[in-house]
């Protein structure tokens, strides 16, 4: 028998993705320790469990080792790990014969649909959390202890429920450039696999691949391979593809100790950090991508043809539409000069913007607090700071790259960081203090 449904949940969590999902597992194995262990729900938008769908391409490659994965850095023994996940599929030893600790980005969403369905009892799918309002106690002058969340449910309408945690990880929004209107023949690379299979790709002429980094390269290799009549022609604002540092000091920024680091530091320190460090995760390309594509130039020159090409040091500046023609304007930063290409399809792998807090929160924002720049202000444990009448807890899994640093939008500290926000949760049951 189901056990029932509290009247007030310690944790609720908007958005089911990696993040939360760690921290349910989390939640999971640190209160199968305590007497009374937290309760939480979730809601997700989407109608199903997915990460990354559009981005599942069949040669596609995990840029973090397969350790990284939702519980390792936290519980090295648990049953949700990536490790465990290839044991019960009866995988391992081919896993290890390999030779790799990068699985691919299919794989590894494997392991995360199998993680999830342990936990189908606790998440509402198809649901968007319309508000969050606050609520006080019996005392109309005591501290807002608890929240009302409004849920708009695909299969059973409007519900709410009530929660003394809120956990927010609602994703990044896809990023494009001014002025673009997505449609059939302009999209983004967060679309591109499903808008990819509507089109029969051996009619497809010309596709333009706008951006430079990951996602940029493997969706120009994607099209290469599989439009055979396409020309593809990347566009690039630098000189070439710049290639994502991965030795071993540099990727020593996303060590989990590295977070006390970032935080504690002078704000001078913190940029430096983005200065040095930004290539290890930002418009930059694992070196295997690059010699891919660099490969297939060439053998197109070998065989006199010119299939793939790189619009360098250039940017697309407008689309026109007319009928079912699309024609793009690339402007050259080399020569100060622009031309147009007609096309099929401008695929526009040009990022995601940072996870709008403000967006969910609604009217709740005003209790938070800011920094002298605008921004959000965050404890050491990832929860906002906010005026002294709330005492109920508002957690941010993203969105903290401000306080926290290079891994806070990441699956690197992924697993460490749930830990972390249930310790903080637990804590505050008991009223003891915060290590923020």
């Amino acid at each position: 028998m189901a056990a029932p449904e509290p009247s007030v949940y310690d944790v609720v969590g908007i958005g089911f993705g990696p993040s939360n999902l760690s921290l349910a597992i989390a939640l999971e194995e640190l209160g199968a320790a305590e007497a009374a262990p937290l309760t939480a729900r979730f809601f997700e938008r989407q109608p199903a469990f997915g990460w990354h769908r559009n981005m599942l391409l069949p040669t596609a490659k995990m840029q973090v080792s397969f350790l990284k994965d939702l519980v390792t850095f936290r519980n090295p023994t648990s049953r949700y790990s990536f490790v465990s996940f290839l044991h019960a599929v009866d995988r391992l030893p081919q896993f290890v014969n390999n030779s790799d600790f990068f699985p691919t980005r299919a794989e590894f969403h494997q392991y995360l649909e199998w993680v999830a369905a342990n936990f189908a009892d606790q998440v509402s799918y198809g649901s968007t959390v319309t508000a969050i309002t606050p609520l006080r106690g019996s005392d109309p002058a005591g501290p807002i202890d608890r929240f009302r969340i409004e849920v708009s449910c695909q299969a059973t309408g409007t519900t709410s429920v009530e929660a003394r945690n809120v956990v927010l990880a609602t994703g990044l929004a896809p990023k494009m450039p001014q002025d673009f209107v997505r449609d059939e023949h302009v999209w983004h690379s967060s679309e591109f696999l499903e808008k990819f299979r509507r089109r029969d790709s051996a009619e497809l002429g010309s596709v333009v691949v706008v951006g430079a980094g990951q996602s940029a390269a493997e969706i120009a290799r994607h099209c290469y391979d599989y439009a055979p009549n396409a020309t593809v022609t990347a566009v690039i604002p630098s000189y070439g593809y710049s290639i994502a540092d991965n030795t071993p000091f540099a990727n020593r920024v996303f060590d989990p100790n590295a977070v006390d680091d970032y935080y504690f530091a002078e704000e001078f320190a913190k940029d430096k950090v983005w200065q040095y460090h930004k290539n290890t995760n930002y418009s930059v390309v694992d070196d295997e991508v690059i010699r891919s594509l660099y490969q297939r130039q060439y053998d197109d020159e070998v065989r006199g043809t010119e299939r793939l090409r790189f619009a360098e040091l250039s940017r697309v500046t407008d689309v026109k539409r007319s009928g079912e023609d699309t024609r793009i304007t690339i402007h050259s930063l080399a020569d100060d000069q622009s031309y147009d290409l007609d096309v099929d399809v401008v695929v526009c792998a040009t990022g995601y913007e940072a996870m709008a807090v403000e967006g969910v929160l609604g009217d709740l924002d005003g209790y938070c607090a800011r920094d002298d720049q605008g921004r959000h202000r965050v404890e050491r444990d990832y929860r906002l700071v906010t005026t002294e009448d709330l005492s109920a807890g508002i957690y941010l899994q993203g969105g903290t790259e401000h306080t926290h640093g290079l891994s806070s939008s990441l699956l690197s500290n992924m697993a460490t960081r749930s830990g972390e926000i249930v310790r903080s949760i637990s804590r505050s049951r008991f009223n003891e203090p915060s290590n923020g």
